[in-house]
Formats: C-alpha cells, structure tokens, sequence
C-alpha cells in the first residue's frame, strides 16, 4: 500500500484532525447511555452493501446491545466524505482512498477532509482486471488506446484505483490515449450491449462473487479477457495504494468462458473504519459479533472474510502506522490477547 514520506506528519493530522470534529456527532448519532451501542455505518451499493447488511444482520441476531443500521453512500471515496461530515460515525472503505484522504490526492486533492476515521478491521478484498467485448479487436492493454474504456461509476474507489495504476508510468500512454467513460453502473451494461462501451473492468472478491453490475453485463454481453502486458504489470505492482495477484479463472469465473486460464488482478483492500466519537462499547461490540459470529456473517455473505482467528481478523486490517485502530477495537484484541503493541492506536 502507500507510504507516506512522513509517518509523524500524518499520524498528528489523522489524531489533531479527528478531535477537532467531535464538535456536532452528537445530535447526529446519539451519545452516552443506549445511544452509546449505536452504530450508523455509511456503505457504498452492491456488493459492499451485501456485506454490510450481513454484518447487521449478525449483530441483530447476536448483540442485545448494539444497534447497528445501515445508511447507503455514494462509494468509499462518498463515505469518507460523509463520515468527515458527522453524517455517520462508522463505514466501509478501502485503503486506497484512506490514502489519498490523508494525502489530499485524486478526488481529495481539491476537496479534501479536516478528519479521518480510526480503522477496526478487514471487511474483504477486491480484485480487478478489464475484458473486452468480443466483436471488437481489443487483445491486450495497449489495445485499450483509442477505445471507449468504462472503470466503474466515478466516485468509485475502484474506478480510482485503476486510474491511478493505468496513469502512471509506463502505462500513461496508452491510459492518455483512452475515452474513459462517465456513467453510473446501473447503465453500464446496457452501454457495453449497444456497443458503446468497448472494454470495461471486472472486479470482485476471488472465490466468491463479481459486483452486480458485472454479473449483468456478463449475462448480455459476450466479453473476453484483455491480457496484460508487461508495462501493465510493472505498473500495478509498483503502485503502493493497491496490491496485486494472479488467480485461476476456474476458482474465480464469469458465466462464459472468457479465453484465460488466470487472471492478473490489482487488488484493494476493503474495511470497516470508525469516527472517533463512535464508542468504545459500540466498536469493540461489533469486533466481538463479526469475530465469535463469523460464521453467521459468511452465511449471509460468504464475501465477507472468513477469519481463522482473532488474529487473524487483526492482521488482515490496513497496515501502516499512519491508520490508528480505534480505541475500542485496541480493547477487544487486547483482551484476545493478540494486540501487537508497535501497532498504531490514539494517544
């Protein structure tokens, strides 16, 4: 993932901007007595808003104390936004765009966020790679050049992401020379079957499911896989906001068959972040259910992540002294005793 030149600088601006927002939560989410258990969690739609009615779903069948609910938001990047706002005091969101927040890059560059949100745990991993419809000639990346490429809806953390990867060097000639497409997902498929998208990406979680607009343009449209070249790989991989991997197309596949026996993919990382005003009761409430009930929410959701362990519900959160745990996850793994003290937690 992205590190930042100055770790200090951005630990301060993460810890001196967060109590500088305390000021309104308040009369927006409740605090102190049974306002104290709740938790408005701002979540993007599809397949990141599965997972989050899962884990509601988990906490009201297994906490007589948390009140959970939660409240749609326009992508990760939206949710940052909203949670600087006061607007909720938890979300979901990805690495990558915890990232830019706290840099004041992409979207955030002229817009940026007076706070950040404290991180708890690992939600579950997007993966993303682009197929081409078939009756066009589009093989590999450079083909993309001169093609009318859709990257998700804008303000998707995805869609960013990618951008991010394909603008840099070497693959900021081919990235240059593409019409990148603005639509909401909810057109996209009907887009690509009119033929006027050309290439788009496929993202998801490996193993389990690919995003709803995906599996709708996958049943409309015959597409195929779009290799990547060296240039690609070189710029994915050396690209800090994500990570990348190769997966078997059988383990991970579309409903047709799409000319590849593995895919090269750039992965973000997805979690549940915390305002600081959010509770200690309330987040290390939440950390226990999705913990001892995992099971519960991989049975409503199997894109969730299936923990082994405490610790390992620990580790596969965002890493980086530059994202404190909130208070009341450091809590829970202490009393697990799995808490690492060289982690990040607030002062």
């Amino acid at each position: 993932m992205y590190m930042p030149e100055n770790d200090v600088n951005r630990r301060q601006f993460v810890r001196g901007a967060a109590a500088a927002s305390a000021i309104g939560l308040a009369g927006c989410m409740g605090g102190g007595g049974d306002d104290g258990m709740q938790l408005r969690v701002g979540t993007s739609a599809g397949g990141t808003q599965d997972v989050g009615l899962a884990v509601e779903r988990a906490a009201s069948q297994n906490s007589d104390e948390l009140s959970y609910s939660t409240v749609e938001s326009p992508g990760y990047i939206g949710t940052l936004y909203r949670l600087d706002q006061d607007q909720f005091n938890a979300g979901i969101v990805d690495n990558n765009s915890m990232s830019k927040a706290a840099d004041g890059r992409g979207d955030f560059e002229e817009k940026g966020v007076d706070s950040l949100p404290y991180q708890g745990f690992s939600a579950f991993p997007y993966s993303i790679y682009v197929v081409a419809r078939d009756d066009t000639d589009i093989e590999t990346f450079d083909d993309l050049a001169g093609a009318n490429v859709y990257p998700a809806e804008p303000g998707y953390s995805t869609r960013a992401t990618t951008l991010d990867v394909w603008s840099q060097d070497p693959t900021a000639d081919v990235y240059d020379e593409m019409n990148i497409m603005d639509m909401g997902v909810s057109d996209a498929p009907g887009a690509m079957e009119e033929g006027r998208i050309d290439a788009a990406i496929a993202y998801g979680t490996p193993g389990v499911s690919y995003t709803g607009f995906v599996t709708e343009y996958d049943a409309r449209v015959d597409v195929h896989y779009v290799e990547p070249t060296d240039a690609l790989i070189e710029s994915a991989e050396s690209y800090g906001g994500a990570g990348t991997s190769r997966t078997p197309y059988e383990d991970w596949s579309l409903e047709q068959d799409i000319g590849t026996d593995e895919v090269f993919t750039w992965n973000l990382e997805v979690n549940y972040v915390f305002h600081e005003d959010a509770t200690d009761d309330a987040v290390y409430e939440l950390c226990r259910v999705v913990d001892e009930h995992n099971d519960a929410v991989n049975e409503a959701e199997d894109q969730f992540n299936d923990y082994e362990s405490t610790e390992d519900m620990l580790n596969q959160a965002l890493e980086g002294d530059e994202f404190p745990f909130h208070p009341g996850a450091v809590d829970y793994y202490q009393d697990n005793d799995v808490w690492d003290d060289s982690l990040p937690a607030p002062e």
